[in-house]
């Protein structure tokens, strides 16, 4: 998977690339709001006795991925983006196993599953490789800079 994958699905210039304008262009986005389908039309499926267990875990789990990445939109900073991926990786770790419970539970078969795991599994590596990037831009996003001595303030 190329790094830049995550940007846009349509082919831009590379200066116009570089910078998506809005959140709905990045295919990492795209795909979180294909997997939340996938979720929902499975789920759909599940016995009514789960409409409030499991069925609503793993829609809850699904929607906050694409969602965690549009609210990013609101906040631009580096750092809080990086955050809202974490969070959306978390939230794709959470429907992985909601998945593998439902099919041992018998509500649906490994073949109904099979979509939705691909696409995890997808999501996973473009999260990473996103945020990877994002820490290549901002040094703090993951670890601190070394502080200058004698700099303002800093005792020697």
């Amino acid at each position: 998977m190329a790094s830049d994958e995550w940007r846009a699905e349509a082919k831009m210039p590379a200066n116009e690339q570089s910078k998506p304008k809005h959140y709905k262009e990045l295919l990492v986005w795209q795909k979180g709001m294909n997997l939340a389908k996938l979720v929902y039309k499975l789920t759909m499926r599940f016995p009514a006795e789960e409409r409030y267990g499991l069925t609503s875990q793993m829609r809850r789990a699904a929607v906050s991925v694409p969602s965690n990445i549009a609210e990013r939109q609101a906040r631009r900073s580096t750092n809080e983006f990086v955050q809202f991926l974490s969070v959306a990786e978390g939230s794709l770790a959470e429907l992985d196993t909601q998945l593998s419970l439902s099919v041992e539970l018998g509500f649906a078969s490994q073949s109904d599953v099979n979509a939705s795991l691909k696409e995890i599994d997808e999501l996973q590596k473009m999260l990473v490789a996103l945020k990877r990037k994002l820490a290549s831009y901002s040094p703090l996003a993951t670890r601190h800079s070394p502080l200058r001595s004698g700099g303002r303030g800093l005792t020697q």
